[in-house]
Formats: C-alpha cells, sequence, structure tokens
C-alpha cells in the first residue's frame, strides 16, 4: 500500500532534486580539479596567478578521490570514468614522492646534517633556533628573513659558539652558519647566499635560498627560481640548496629546477607530502598545509633522514635533514 500523504510525496519530489544538486557540486568539483590538473601539464603556473592553486594539487588529488566516490554513490557512471582518470593522472604525480627510494648509504660515508629555518622576519625565538641546533647537532643551518638584529639575538643566544663560521651578505636576509671547516667562500655564479663546507675532506657546496612569495609578485618568485635553474648546471653534483623556496613539487620552476640534477630529499625518503607553513601563522588559523621549505642535494650525496619541527614565533616548520657525502 503506497503512503499518499503531502509529507511523504513532498520527501519523493525532494530526492530528486537533492540528487542533481550533489551532481552538479561533483562536477563543479571535477572542473576546478581538472582546471588544475591542466594548468600543471602545460607549466600555466611559471610566473602567473596559478602558482597560488598550485600548491595545493596534493589536496585536489584527495578532492578527486571524495568526489569519485561520491559519483559512484549516484550511479553517474560517465562522470566516474572522468573521475578516476583524472585521480590517476593526479597519482601519478603525487604518490611517487610518498614512496622511499630504497637507497644505499655505505657506512663509511661522510655524514652531513642541515637544517633551514624561516626566522618570520626576524621575530622567531633564538632560544628555539640554538635548541634545535644543538639537539639535532647541526653542522650547517640557513635561516631565512633574519635580519642584523635578529642575527644579533641568536648569537648572545649562544649559536656563535654552536656555529662560528657565517656567510651573511650586505644586502639580503638569508644568512649561512657552519661549524665545519668553509673551504671557499661564495661562488658568484649562485644568486644567493652560498658557500663551500668540508665534510670529511669532500667539498660540499651549500646554497640558501629564499624566493619571493608567489601571491606577492609571481614573476618574481618564479625570476628567483629560474636565476637558481640558470646557476646550476654543473654545480649542482655536490651542491646543497636549502631554504624557503616558497615552492612545491607541482611548480613547473621548481621541477625544472629540480631537473638539473637535484634531488628532493623529503621525496627521496618518502615524506613528500609533510607540510611546513603555514605554522602558527597569526594571519591564517590553519594547521600546516603545503612543503615549501626544502633540502635538494645534488648526485654526490644521500638523502639519510628528514625532519620538520615548529619553530616558537616562526610561521614555518624549520627542516632538518641528514645527508651522506656519497660521490
Amino acid at each position: 500500500m503506497t503512503d499518499g500523504t503531502p509529507e511523504h510525496t513532498a520527501a519523493r519530489g525532494r530526492r530528486p532534486r537533492l540528487r542533481t544538486a550533489a551532481l552538479a557540486l561533483c562536477l563543479l568539483l571535477l572542473a576546478g580539479s581538472a582546471a588544475l590538473a591542466a594548468a600543471r601539464l602545460l607549466g600555466l603556473d611559471d610566473g602567473t596567478r596559478w602558482a597560488l592553486p598550485m600548491s595545493f594539487l596534493p589536496h585536489a588529488a584527495l578532492l578527486t578521490l571524495l568526489t569519485l566516490a561520491a559519483l559512484a554513490a549516484l550511479r553517474r557512471w560517465w562522470a566516474v570514468g572522468l573521475a578516476a582518470a583524472l585521480a590517476v593522472l593526479q597519482l601519478w604525480w603525487v604518490l611517487p614522492r610518498t614512496v622511499p627510494d630504497g637507497a644505499d648509504v655505505p657506512a663509511a660515508a661522510p655524514r652531513l646534517r642541515v637544517a633551514t629555518s624561516n626566522a618570520f622576519m626576524g621575530g622567531i625565538s633564538p632560544r628555539a633556533v640554538v635548541d634545535l641546533v644543538r639537539e639535532q647537532r647541526v653542522d650547517v643551518l640557513a635561516m631565512e628573513e633574519l635580519g642584523d638584529s635578529a642575527a644579533d639575538a641568536l648569537d648572545r643566544a649562544g649559536l656563535r659558539e654552536l656555529l662560528p663560521h657565517r656567510e651573511k651578505p650586505a644586502h639580503g636576509d638569508t644568512v649561512l652558519y657552519t661549524r665545519l671547516p668553509v673551504s671557499s667562500g661564495p661562488d658568484p655564479a649562485w644568486p644567493t647566499t652560498n658557500l663551500t663546507v668540508d665534510v670529511g675532506g669532500r667539498p660540499v657546496q651549500i646554497v640558501a635560498v629564499h624566493t619571493y612569495y608567489p601571491l606577492g609578485d609571481p614573476r618574481a618568485w618564479a625570476d628567483g627560481l629560474h636565476r637558481l635553474r640558470a646557476a646550476a648546471p654543473g654545480r649542482t653534483r655536490n651542491a646543497v640548496l636549502l631554504g624557503d623556496f616558497n615552492a612545491t613539487l607541482d611548480h613547473k620552476p621548481m621541477r625544472d629546477l629540480l631537473a638539473t640534477g637535484l634531488t628532493d630529499t623529503h621525496a627521496q625518503l618518502g615524506a613528500g607530502l609533510f607540510p611546513t607553513w603555514p605554522q602558527d601563522h597569526p594571519d591564517y588559523d590553519a594547521p600546516p598545509l603545503i612543503q615549501i621549505d626544502h633540502v635538494l642535494h645534488g648526485p654526490a650525496l644521500t638523502a639519510v633522514s628528514v625532519s620538520e619541527h615548529a619553530m616558537a614565533r616562526s610561521d614555518h616548520r624549520a627542516v632538518v635533514a641528514e645527508l651522506a657525502v656519497t660521490g
């Protein structure tokens, strides 16, 4: 017997409308995710406003999977096929950085422990930096957004005793600190702060990186990465580039830089989705969402470990990596 009450009839009438609305929402989400995938395929983020949304491509991949499940529940199989194809493409980009490459590290290879930390316009806690260096046994530290007064505060907190050598250009906010012997000064071919240290008798060139942020000026952001890319050929074998790149592994300028022979330490160790920003940012009430702080290394080095560390009064997590000099 059919329930013909007005309430039941109205409920039956709402179901098709809800399914239509759900389908429309799924297709809208799918279109946005597909547009981002197309931008990555075509490199449209290079110096354009696409740079900001490109940072969230791994999140878009997750959204595509959720949309795929919703479309399957709606039994819209033609849309399921589209979503599945898009998901495969996105996962093909994202999943490899979650799988360690399993590279063997000779036990006798000299080890180098590096760290990078953004000082958040000098506001970072000096004690937090010194504690990180001491507890993580850091050999080389790159600091970004570090002015003269903040650098002095670090020395007063004890950083000079731990890392007595430093390279600090007269103009710039990026500083390199090290306890290791400095075998040569800056190579003028690199556009950013750099020096060469001796690691167990082997030279390793350290390049500190801090690019402009893409939300402020995507052209300036891309130009910073382009200049690193232009300097890299012939200089990456025993190099370590570390710092705040303001870029993820999906950005075309970053991928072009890696193509010069560099390897992302996080990705090599299967930690390519561990976020570093924003961390307790006063303007963004959100947990860390994207990985923009990196340690890149040339083929003469192999990643051993990598970790992220919350730093008091900084909006970035510090990154600490141990590298073995194998070549």
